[in-house]
């Protein structure tokens, strides 16, 4: 196997179940093609870039399209993030990424307006909101346009939490709401209460530290250059980009 090639045969077999079936021609060696797809999701390059290696590099560029659009990406991690098996403590957050201008036109008749994609203090930014277990492994996540607020990410993955005993959450989630939902969950709280607060909020400071879990999955997930810089028009292709990322975090 080439040094280039990115999965071990142990991962490959951990995500070959969520392969789609073959119809009618047996698909090219799918060991060489994913690589490929990761090589250039991971330097953010043109598809054209793949070192031959990897294949004809309209080849990667069909396989990527076509299972971003089934979604089997976004299957791999989710059956990944299934078996984490945290039962103590899952941390809440979100982080912007940049828009490249290749994909952050906005225009109306371009189909702009459902890209995810929004104005910001620091420019056209999408907004990932994510929660991850103890390990900083991700669980779920969404894509939203960047002005989305904390809030609405919080309402959006709230259904997806696991069942453990503490949430860790920046002062962005401190809302009434939320922290009422969590408690019908069964689950605690450790949210540092927001400075317009008229009674503070008390929360485990030492727990707290904790939190910083979630902020090192975000910069390892921004190592890969779709990622932090989004040049994926479609949002569904680019939450392929951020899953395909994710799952690398779930090797051992």
């Amino acid at each position: 196997m080439s040094d280039l090639f990115w999965l071990s045969d142990a991962q490959m077999a951990r995500l070959e179940p969520y392969f789609p079936k073959s119809h009618g021609k047996p698909r090219v060696y799918d060991q060489r093609v994913l690589s490929g797809i990761i090589f250039i999701n991971r330097n953010g390059l043109r598809w054209h870039d793949a070192p031959k290696e990897y294949g004809p590099n309209k080849t990667l560029y069909n396989r990527w399209k076509r299972w971003s659009d089934k979604g089997i990406f976004t299957q791999m991690m989710a059956g990944l993030a299934a078996q984490h098996g945290e039962k103590n403590t899952v941390m809440i957050d979100a982080t912007y990424l940049k828009a490249h201008h290749t994909a952050s036109s906005l225009s109306a008749k371009k189909g702009g307006r459902g890209r995810l994609i929004g104005r910001t203090k620091g420019g056209m930014n999408t907004k990932l909101h994510a929660i991850c277990d103890s390990q900083g492994r991700p669980i779920n996540f969404f894509v939203s346009a960047g002005q989305v607020s904390d809030y609405s990410g919080a309402k959006a993955l709230l259904s997806s939490l696991p069942d453990v005993d503490w949430l860790l959450g920046d002062r962005g989630y401190d809302a009434d709401w939320f922290r009422e939902a969590l408690e019908d969950k069964g689950i605690r709280s450790c949210i540092p209460g927001r400075k317009q607060r008229k009674i503070p909020v008390k929360y485990d400071k030492r727990r707290y530290k904790r939190r910083n879990r979630i902020e090192i999955m975000f910069g390892r997930l921004k190592d890969w250059r779709r990622v932090a810089i989004r040049y994926d028009r479609c949002p569904r292709v680019f939450g392929s980009a951020i899953a395909l990322a994710a799952i690398g975090m779930f090797w051992r």
